[in-house]
């Protein structure tokens, strides 16, 4: 059993900056693949960016350039820093790991503000 507990999420006006912290825990074999996806209201949850243990990073196309994942191996934690929010970032965001299933973390609401 793995547990995934996000942070940081929360209230922020379009421009402005935001950074989503994930801890995982519990029984985990591997951490090597981690990623946050996000869910708006009434669409299919998306993946936002992927990293690997060595550091390898993927975005979606929509937030190239404006966000950036990274992790803390010694910690079991992975972080989005988010910049240049607009309101289409409206979302829960969720904290993943592949560890031969899929693990979940609870969500975090970001909602970005015009």
């Amino acid at each position: 059993q793995v547990q995934l507990v996000e942070s940081g999420g929360g209230l922020v006006q379009a421009g402005g900056s935001l950074r989503l912290s994930c801890t995982a825990s519990g029984r985990i074999f591997s951490t090597n693949v981690m990623a946050w996806f996000r869910q708006a209201p009434g669409k299919q949850r998306e993946l936002v960016a992927r990293i690997t243990g060595d550091g390898t990073t993927n975005y979606a196309d929509s937030v190239k350039g404006r966000f950036t994942i990274s992790r803390d191996n010694a910690k079991n934690m992975v972080f989005l820093q988010m910049n240049s929010l607009n309101v289409e970032d409206t979302a829960v965001y969720y904290c993943y790991l592949w560890d031969n299933k899929n693990y979940w973390g609870q969500g975090t609401q970001v909602t970005v503000s015009s």
